[in-house]
Formats: C-alpha cells, structure tokens, sequence
C-alpha cells in the first residue's frame, strides 16, 4: 500500500493508453504478452478507477467495497481463453458498482487499473466441470491473490459522454503473500487434504490451523489442555488478536495484509469484534493469558478457504465438497496429534461470531458427541425465516416486503450503525456481488450462503436462491436449504429427539439485539425452539445486548470468556479427569 509516484505513472500512462474520439462508446481494452503467460488465461476482468494515487485503485477499490459504502468504483466482465496479444473488453456492458455501468462515471481524471482475477479448471468427483480460483492463502480476494494478473495504474481524462477507448496491458503477476513466522506463544500448521483434493479432481487443496499456546506449554511437557476451537473467517492472525505489542497498528490482518478498521467500531482492538461489548484489545489479553492465575487452555483457528469464498462455513456441501469431514478427521486429528490436547469431548469447546458463530453453532448440533459446548456469538442467520429480513420460505422477493406499499424501502443488508441508520439494501449488496463474479463465484456474503446451503444447478455452479436483478425467491432452492440440515433451527426441531439429550447445558448462544446484519431476529426465534423443548431441557442460556448493541456485542472481555469455559470444562469432565491447569497449581 505503498504511495505511487506520480511522475511513473504518467509515463506509463503515455505508453500504454490511447484517446479515440472515433469512439462513442466508453470502453478499456486489456491484453497480455506471452511473456508473462503462454497459456490462454479464463477468469474475471476488474477495472478499477480511483481519484487518488495513495495506494493502486485495485486496494482501493476492493477495500470500499469491504463495508458496502463503496466510493471507488469498479466494472468487471468474464474472460475465456483469452490468449497472449489479444484483448479483452470492459465496456458498458459491463457491470459495476458501486456505479452500474461506465456511462454513469463522472467526467474527470482518474488512476485506472486492470486485474484478472484467474480462474482454473476443475473435474470435481460429482462429474461437473467448473471455473473457479484457486486460492492461495488469499482469502479468496481479487485485489491481493497471488498469480492474478494486474497492469500497472495510469492516469487517465475519461468523459463518458466523448467516448475513450483505453488500453491497458496486464505486465505482472501479484507476488505470493508471506505468511507470519512462528513464535513461542503461536504455531502454524498447513495440510494437504486427501478428501478435498480428490473432490476438486486432484488438484491440490490445503486445510490449516492457528495455534495459541499456553504460559508454561514448553516448561511441562508431560501436560496436556482443553481446547478452544475458535471458529471466524480466514485469517491468519493470533486467536483474539493476541500480541505482545503494546501499540500495534489497527485493524485486522487477513495474510498479513493490513486492511482498514471498521469505521462502525468504538473499541480499541486488533479483533474485528467490536460491536460495543467489553472484548480488550489483543494486548490486553495477551497480558491475561500470560498472567499467573489464568487458565491454562489451547486456542486453534482453523484455515479452510473454498474456491468460491475465504470460509467453507466447516461443513459439507454439495458445492464447496466435504469440508466439514475433511475438519473432523483429517484437521482436528493433526492439531490434536502435533500439540498436547485433551482428546475428550468434555475438553473440546467452540466459539465464534458472525460466520463463526453459525460454524460453531452448526458444529457442536452436527457433532453433539465430538464438543463440549459453544459460546456462540451473532450467528449468521440460523433460522431461515429470518434469512436477515427475510422469510425465504413464504415471502417472494429477498428485496421488497410483502404487501410493501408503493415507494416504500427495499430491505436493507445491514445498518450504518445500532441506531439504525441504514447503509445498503440488499439489492445493492448484490449488484456489487454480480459485478465480482458471476456464477456466484463473487467471494462475497449472499454468494456464499447460496453456495454452502445451497444445491448444484445442472452447469455444475450453485443453484442460486434468488434473482439478482429482481429479487424474486425460488422457494425449490430454499426448501433445499432447510432440508439439507442448514436451517439450524429446523434442524433443531427435526432432531431434538436424538441430539436433546447430547446437547443439554452446551449450547450458549449471545446477539446485540440491534445487530448491524439483522441477525437477532434469528436468534429469537431460536431460543423460542429450544425453550418449547422438555424432553430434555436443553439447559443452555441465551444473552441479548441491549439496549440497541450491533454486531460485535459481548457482555465479557476475551479472557473473560476462557474463564467462564475453562469452568464449564472442570464441570463436565470426569471425576478424575484433568481440566484446565491454573497457575497456582489448584
């Protein structure tokens, strides 16, 4: 994210682009030479276009788009088999956002930048070929991903209503990412999977863990702990930020790739959780975890991007192939046989929020033997009518409701902040989703959803649950969803009956009652379930953030949190079992 210089690219810029007033129409026109691949490249076309030259309008671009208040826009079309020496065209077919279509983009000057973002060829074991990146401990982003091709930025007058015609030449590959170092306290484990690769037609696929150890690991080598399996997006960082550094930068790492904090955020922390709770930043736990009176535990993050998002939701899917088997027994058992774990369900617990909060939910239902307990925090949605705002069972559009009168606001992705404020409708989300790949390969929120709950249309891609352009819902692909286990809480009243009495005092689940993402109403809706089962009781609690707390919300700190789970675990286990060691020996 290194300023430009501005003398460079201009020169650039009078090298590689061309002004065609004979041309009415705005369009860019991108090529590569064979010396930088001899092969025909399929994938997605980026154009980004930036007013600044403090970083290249490709981080630029991706980076607005994070938190959907977009300000730096972006148009992209499909490419196939493009090969050396000729072009490819962004034009005003394209799609875009946050503007939908070139003919929109102010008259100015601008940094322009072309990405191919690549894609490769996969004979999946289902029998369906696809297109999909491959990623390389990316997270699945456009803008960084190593072996994706970019050109050099350029800077450009473009006017819409004269017409352009810029060429733009793809020169360089984006390097690899280098990945953080080991120290005493955090190890890093990456694994082939036997499972994935053979669903993917053999090409390579890589499972991997983040390991916090605890003070003393190393002085007593004869002792082993309970475990935290902490479930989030892909990220390489320490579990909860930790950090032995008393100032470290803000914001969160994704590969050691430093992107902007939330602005929504109103605490200090290097953990993206930060709704208006209580978490600490990562030193201030770090200065828990090593102190004397702590308990000691493991905490393992686990590394499992997907062709088509950062996160496989650690399940299976008929799209994304066996992840949630390729976790439990090739993952788990590596972690659990490389560090000295306690290999007992009673020691084995899982949080997370967000995307981590339906994993760990959806982890500890579909293996109610294999862990302990969840603390389970602002889950994506885990009751399907209320797919956020939506009841994607009975109403029709995911964009309007029902009976909605004549003007009245589309449903809203998520909120400015608690107070409601609104930021984007759903609709919004989606057009930037489209204009960053097709066939649901986005990397984006309701793209993946569709391709983790969702079944495999007859091209191979994931069916998609609803219309893009309309909103309009296929109740077929919705009533898949549920049946295939993903609505957690149908799954719940299905199967209370055999996993009851498994799950009883396990499951704990905490929400801000004005979630950013409306994923309340969800939870709600949940508790309603378990509370209107007897037989057994599911004996766990429900914790809401109130008045008015966003996504993010906890009512303890990090190590609050081990505290309260490393006393649940000397409840549960055994008589005679070891449990989480404190430090004064008791």
């Amino acid at each position: 994210m290194m300023p430009l210089h501005r003398n460079a690219l201009l020169v650039v810029g009078l090298a590689s682009v061309t002004a065609c007033t004979r041309q009415p129409s705005p369009r860019f026109e991108v090529s590569f030479p064979a010396s930088l691949s001899a092969q025909p490249v399929t994938g997605h076309l980026f154009i980004s276009i930036y007013t600044k030259d403090d970083v290249e309008p490709r981080i630029a671009a991706y980076q607005s788009s994070r938190d959907f208040v977009a300000r730096v826009p972006f148009f992209a079309t499909d490419v196939d088999s493009l090969k050396p020496g000729e072009s490819a065209v962004v034009d005003t077919a394209a799609p875009g956002y946050p503007l939908a279509g070139l003919r929109d983009l102010p008259a100015g000057d601008y940094y322009v930048q072309a990405v191919m973002n690549v894609y490769t060829e996969y004979h999946r074991a289902d029998g369906h070929t696809i297109w999909a990146r491959q990623g390389d401990w990316d997270g699945q982003r456009w803008a960084y991903a190593p072996g994706n091709l970019a050109s050099q930025p350029v800077k450009v007058h473009l006017d819409p209503a004269q017409g352009y015609d810029v060429k733009l030449a793809l020169d360089h590959a984006l390097p690899p990412i280098a990945l953080p170092a080991d120290t005493k306290w955090v190890k890093h484990l990456k694994i082939q999977s036997q499972m994935l690769t053979k669903w993917w037609g053999g090409a390579p696929q890589y499972l991997g863990a983040t390991v916090l150890l605890p003070k003393g690991y190393d002085e007593h080598p004869t002792t082993h702990y309970p475990v935290l399996y902490l479930q989030d997006h892909f990220n390489l960082d320490p579990p909860y930020g930790f950090t032995e550094d008393s100032a470290p930068k803000r914001g969160r790492t994704v590969a050691v790739v430093l992107e902007p904090p939330n602005p929504r955020s109103n605490v200090e922390s290097a953990h993206p959780w930060s709704g208006g709770g209580k978490r600490e930043s990562g030193y201030e736990f770090y200065k828990s975890w090593v102190s004397d009176r702590f308990p000691g535990m493991i905490i393992v993050t686990f590394q499992h991007p997907t062709q088509f998002f950062d996160d496989s939701y650690a399940v299976n899917s008929v799209n994304d192939g066996p992840y949630g088997d390729a976790i439990l027994q090739e993952l788990i058992p590596e972690v659990e046989r490389r560090y000295r774990i306690i290999q007992a369900p009673y020691a084995r617990v899982l949080s997370g929020g967000s995307t981590g909060g339906w994993e760990s939910l959806a982890l500890q239902l579909y293996h109610p033997d294999f862990f302990g307990g969840t603390w389970t925090f602002f889950p994506d949605p885990i009751d399907f009518r209320r797919y956020q705002l939506t009841d994607i069972y009975s109403d029709t559009s995911y964009y309007t409701q029902p009976n909605a009168a004549p003007g009245a606001p589309e449903r809203m992705m998520q909120m400015n902040s608690p107070d409601g404020q609104p930021m984007a409708t759903s609709r919004a989300v989606e057009q930037m989703e489209i204009a960053s790949g097709t066939k649901l390969r986005s990397g984006w929120q309701f793209d993946v959803w569709n391709v983790v709950y969702g079944p495999v249309g007859e091209d191979g891609y994931p069916k998609r649950l609803f219309d893009p352009k309309t909103g309009v819902i296929d109740h077929s692909v919705a009533l898949a969803m549920r049946d295939s286990g993903y609505d957690l809480r149908y799954y719940v009243h299905q199967h209370w009956p055999t996993i009851g009495p498994k799950l009883v005092g396990k499951l704990h689940i905490l929400c801000g009652d004005m979630d950013d993402f409306f994923l309340a109403p969800a939870v709600y809706m949940m508790q309603e379930e378990l509370e209107s089962q007897t037989h057994p009781a599911y004996g766990g609690d429900f914790r809401y953030g109130r008045p008015m707390k966003g996504h993010g919300w906890s009512p303890m700190t990090n190590a609050g949190l081990i505290r309260e789970m490393a006393a649940a675990i000397a409840k549960n286990a055994p008589p005679g079992a070891p449990t989480a060691s404190w430090r004064n020996g008791t």
